[in-house]
């Protein structure tokens, strides 16, 4: 029997998850539990790049991995961790930072883009990169699911992965990227031209999913269609981006086309429309929200939860980081 290919993803412990994430990532995770090796990492140390309350941080940490769970991750089938518990990635993260070149740094857009919204640039924003590429090749993942915004770092793992693999020896696994085939980008419900951000200033540009049935249906009602809100309800990216945004997030939690969607609200208009997207999204929500709510009622399970799959995630980090600390000849006991 072939050996499954190893999956990594994860999610910066910023904002809240949002109906994005679930859409164009989380949701895409569970059927893929059942074909690969899948580690699924709450990503804090990535949250430290700006400043983070500590109160809050701990809170949202436990937050998401409970979210994770509840989201329908199963902790025997997969690998689920938080990435502060695996200290291996900050040691990896050392060893690459010295075989990354400046020029591979200065050219990263992201650094670019959030350097220009914050007043205080650490190293740590400039080198996030860099312990993204540790946090992959730790797991010898052959496949990253990413988005457009991350496709410029993950060639900077591969091409680290193979300067590191030439240098010395064949480490690491070269990753690929792993793109979901429908429903991969969800807009914000206030600006149908950018994607939706969990750490997006307004609150109404996003759904959280653990926002309550009232305010999801507020932010629903309110979300941008176009300036004639009594048109005809047809898929049409290009003329009606509000309208198609919406339309995308309710045929992929449907399993509807758009041709379906069209013939269901022939002669109704935006509102009838937004009315049944509201209701589509709570009910998908519900269990979900159910099962969030007592994993965070019983906060001293969750982090034995969180324990046993760190030190899963440990073994397998540290066979890797072995392997890279005799190729640079650092002195192991």
């Amino acid at each position: 029997m072939a050996k499954k290919q190893t999956i990594l993803s994860a999610s910066t412990t910023t904002g809240d998850l949002t109906l994005g994430n679930y859409i164009g990532a989380i949701n895409n995770w569970k059927p893929m539990q059942e074909e690969y090796d899948c580690f699924y990492m709450v990503a804090d140390l990535h949250s430290l790049t700006v400043y983070q309350d500590p109160k809050a941080l701990r809170e949202r940490t436990l937050s998401f991995f409970a979210q994770y769970l509840a989201c329908g991750l199963d902790p025997q089938k997969n690998v689920i961790f938080v990435q502060s518990h695996v200290p291996q990635h900050a040691e990896l993260c050392w060893i690459l930072n010295c075989h990354t070149p400046m020029g591979a740094l200065n050219r990263m857009t992201q650094f670019k883009e959030k350097s220009q919204k914050t007043k205080e640039i650490n190293n740590g924003l400039y080198t996030y990169p860099v312990l993204m590429a540790a946090d992959i090749l730790l797991y010898q993942a052959n496949k990253v699911p990413v988005g457009a915004d991350q496709k410029q770092h993950l060639e900077l793992t591969r091409d680290l992965a193979e300067h590191f693999n030439k240098r010395f020896n064949p480490i690491f696994t070269i990753p690929e990227s792993f793109i979901a085939k429908s429903g991969a980008r969800i807009m914000s419900l206030q600006d149908p031209t950018k994607k939706m951000s969990k750490s997006d200033e307004n609150p109404k540009s996003f759904i959280s999913i653990i926002d309550s049935p009232k305010i999801i249906d507020k932010k629903i009602k309110g979300a941008v269609t176009d300036s004639d809100p009594g048109a005809i309800i047809q898929y049409d990216p290009e003329k009606k981006e509000g309208l198609a945004n919406l339309m995308v997030i309710y045929s992929v939690l449907s399993g509807e086309s758009f041709a379906s969607i069209e013939k269901q609200f022939e002669g109704k208009m935006y509102g009838h429309f937004k009315v049944a997207l509201s209701e589509l999204v709570c009910e998908t929500f519900k269990p979900i929200q159910e099962d969030y709510h007592k994993l965070m009622a019983d906060p001293g399970e969750l982090q034995n939860i969180m324990a046993k799959n760190a030190e899963r995630a440990q073994l397998v980090a540290q066979q890797t980081l072995k392997k890279v600390y005799e190729a640079v000849g650092l002195v192991q006991i």
